[in-house]
């Protein structure tokens, strides 16, 4: 009847795919804050191909559409910082969001040595937030984005992603 959704690396031919769902999912982030400057809308379109060659980026195919993706990269403590988790409105609450995660944190932690994962997002934004506690996250503290939101900071262990999976 229907087509599996399947987690990919992603490639430089994704780079448009990712860059329209990523502006379309973040719309209801800049609708819960009144702010339609924050990050992922302003994000230019050089900016995506940039972070898709440097970074370690994943989406979800369904067929041949990008319907969700998420980005992580390596600092030099061996943390590993993932942002940029979104799954297109349509198929949201099905899990994909928790299954690009793991995607991340694997990637991060047996491709780049990542030893602890971080994260933000924007203090209002529950659906995140549970998702990424049931994920095991714990907040470590807050700060202010340059657009003025406030966001939550969350870590977790590498070896507790490894045990959750």
């Amino acid at each position: 009847m229907g087509m599996s959704v399947t987690i990919s690396a992603a490639t430089a031919q994704d780079v448009e795919q990712i860059f329209r769902l990523q502006y379309l999912c973040f719309q209801s982030e800049a609708e819960l804050y009144g702010n339609y400057r924050i990050e992922p809308l302003v994000q230019t379109f050089d900016s995506v191909r940039e972070e898709v060659a440097a970074d370690l980026v994943f989406v979800a195919r369904l067929g041949d559409e990008v319907v969700g993706s998420v980005r992580g990269f390596t600092d030099a403590d061996g943390t590993g910082g993932i942002g940029k988790l979104c799954v297109h409105p349509r198929l949201r609450h099905h899990g994909l969001g928790t299954r690009l995660l793991r995607a991340a944190e694997t990637g991060l932690a047996d491709g780049r040595s990542a030893t602890r994962f971080r994260l933000h997002t924007g203090e209002r934004s529950e659906g995140s937030l549970r998702l990424y506690r049931k994920a095991g996250y714990a907040q470590v503290g807050n700060a202010t984005g340059g657009d003025g939101v406030r966001m939550v900071l969350l870590e977790k262990d590498a070896t507790t992603a490894a045990c959750a999976a």
